[in-house]
Order: structure tokens, then C-alpha cells, then sequence
């Protein structure tokens, strides 16, 4: 798996200062909770896709012992 951050440089400049304000919870969600600090629970979890923000995007590798 490869974690790739968003190549957009401004966009993730104005999340990181977003998760800052936030107590690095996702500024996204409503409700502050351990599963929502970021990288969030349901990110982490998941196998491949875009974290709710779009800051983060996870990628599955390609398996070269095919």
C-alpha cells in the first residue's frame, strides 16, 4: 500500500492549517473523537480511495509476483 499526499501544494498548505486550528481533527467531520484525527480511522481502514478531505489518497501496489 502507498500513501500519496495531494499534489495540489496550496490545497494541502490550507488543509494542514485547518487540521492546526482543529486539533488536528479532520476539518470535515463534526464530531471530535479518536476515529476522527487525522489520518482518520475510516482511512486508515480502508484499502484503497481518498481520505474525506482529499488530502491523502491510498494506493494499492502492484503485486510484481504475479
Amino acid at each position: 500500500m502507498i500513501i500519496k499526499i495531494n499534489p495540489d501544494k496550496e490545497y494541502v498548505k490550507e488543509m494542514r492549517a485547518k487540521l492546526k486550528e482543529n486539533d488536528g481533527y479532520c476539518p470535515c467531520v463534526l464530531v471530535k473523537t479518536p476515529d476522527t484525527k487525522c489520518m482518520c480511522k475510516e482511512f486508515l481502514e480502508m484499502d484503497e480511495g481518498k481520505c474525506h478531505c482529499g488530502l491523502y489518497t491510498k494506493i494499492k501496489e502492484a503485486d510484481d509476483n504475479k
